[in-house]
């Protein structure tokens, strides 16, 4: 019995591939050294930088272009908790380093992505004391 309330938990149980946040925020809080207002401050900053970059990423024509939109939008991203559009942009650049070309639904999964994030950090600020 024991055996099968296992399972039934385990089915109901939020997949560990999916966070419930697009921004990992103990991270960003650790990198921010525990001061709430630098963190709102940095993902202003991310969420500017990370529209540039997409919009950039969007309509890059060459390796170059491509490489230091995607490089950009990994470095950016890993550093605030985007675990998830850093991923993503260091395959495509991976790809791209290893000869393969960047795919329009590599670069539309990312711009989701920021999109996503977008969001989120617009709900953060909302939330952001006077």
């Amino acid at each position: 019995m024991a055996r099968g309330s296992a399972a039934l938990e385990n089915a109901h149980s939020p997949s560990p591939a999916r966070p419930d946040r697009p921004i990992d925020l103990v991270h960003l809080a650790k990198q921010c050294l525990g001061d709430a207002n630098l963190e709102l401050e940095v993902l202003r900053l991310y969420d500017t930088t990370i529209k540039t970059y997409i919009s950039r990423l969007k309509l890059a024509t060459t390796f170059d272009e491509l490489v230091i939109n995607l490089h950009s939008l990994k470095g950016a991203s890993s550093g605030v908790g985007a675990f998830g559009i850093a991923d993503m942009a260091k395959r495509a650049e991976n790809e791209l380093r290893a000869g393969r070309p960047v795919t329009p639904e590599q670069v539309a999964d990312i711009a989701i992505a920021v999109e996503e994030v977008g969001v989120f950090i617009t709900g953060m600020l909302k939330n952001e004391p006077a």
